[in-house]
């Protein structure tokens, strides 16, 4: 009978794996038309990491403690690639680490879930890095010497405050009742559906991506008009990078300059929230999850988010959103299916 019950948790751990290597495919799928093709060098490395995600779970199941490598650098991939695209990164994360079982353990799914934030630090300073300039005029205009620069830092700072606010509130019922599988498929497949709508609007119209306002144009009644609706995102599946970019759209700024504010206001947002949680659950993270893997996730994520916000910024000054609404649909869709037949 024993017998029996290994062979089962080694086939569904297994089975977990392989659901979160198609979950990793799929976040990488849009990426595959500018990332060229890796020659033999490379198809060497992803070799090997393929043979260390596939056993690293059953390893885990053993009952080894910490992240591995491995899955860390997964969920680097996944976290940087999904942070500023329209699909929610957070609820990637949590059906890559339920894929994976990190998070099966209760006491391991408080720090798991910790991470899922914290490594966001990652993605963060991706945005550092690319977008310096513009961080840089923010902040001397809050000091008085750059009167534009001085416009966007009160926008941000309009638009962070509603989360700010209702994320310190309801934190912790926001982890009890939505950081789980079935909430997060449902917000993926109703955020498709908003995708596909505004696209098709996009394609009656004929709007250009840079039909609307600029960002130095954005006022700080807009701004907090935008910032309410980023409070819906704490919501995992709905997006921030999506609930953003459409209320710049809302509030009447082309779809450049709202992509470019999601942006920036992720920057804010996520530094607020990776240094809240990392203070709150950090020695609980590194306890259970170790330091050296989870640092590892954050700095491929590092790395994955640079590849993706040029790719986004590219790819939206010649295309509509569709693709992502079409992406998040057969997501929900693979995911519920996992659900349902207990893969996940």
């Amino acid at each position: 009978m024993s017998h029996c019950s290994g062979i089962f948790a080694v086939a569904r751990a297994r089975a977990r794996v392989l659901a979160a290597l198609v979950l990793a495919s799929l976040c990488l799928w849009p990426l595959s038309f500018v990332v060229p093709r890796a020659q033999a060098g490379p198809a060497t490395t992803e070799k090997r990491l393929g043979v260390a995600l596939w056993t690293g779970p059953l390893a885990a199941h053993g009952g080894t403690d910490g992240l591995s490598t491995a899955d860390a650098v997964l969920l680097g991939v996944v976290e940087g690639v999904t942070e500023y695209l329209p699909v929610s990164s957070t609820g990637h994360l949590l059906v890559t680490q339920r894929a994976l079982g990190i998070s099966d353990d209760p006491h391991r799914k408080t720090a798991a879930d910790a991470y899922a934030i914290a490594i966001q630090f990652g993605a963060i300073v991706a945005v550092l890095v690319l977008y310096w300039r513009r961080l840089f005029s923010a902040v001397r205009g809050l000091v008085g010497r750059d009167p534009e620069g001085r416009r966007i830092a009160l926008a941000l700072l309009a638009a962070f405050v509603p989360a700010a606010v209702i994320g310190v509130v309801a934190e912790q019922l926001i982890k009890e009742r939505l950081f789980a599988l079935w909430p997060i498929v449902g917000a993926w497949l109703a955020g498709g559906l908003v995708i596909l709508a505004v696209a098709a609007a996009d394609r009656r119209s004929s709007r250009t991506p840079l039909a609307g306002m600029s960002l130095e144009q954005l006022t700080v009644g807009r701004a907090v008009g935008v910032g309410l609706l980023q409070c819906v995102a704490m919501w995992p599946g709905v997006s921030r990078s999506l609930v953003t970019i459409l209320g710049g759209r809302l509030v009447g700024l082309s779809t450049a300059a709202a992509v470019e504010f999601s942006f920036l206001l992720g920057f804010v947002t996520l530094t607020a929230a990776t240094v809240f949680e990392t203070l709150k659950d950090g020695r609980e993270m590194a306890a259970t999850l170790g330091v050296t893997a989870p640092l590892v996730g954050v700095v491929v994520a590092f790395v994955s988010a640079i590849v993706a916000v040029k790719w986004m910024v590219g790819y939206l000054q010649r295309h509509s959103l569709a693709v992502f609404g079409w992406y998040r649909l057969a997501l929900g869709v693979l995911v519920a299916a996992l659900v349902l037949t207990r893969t996940l």
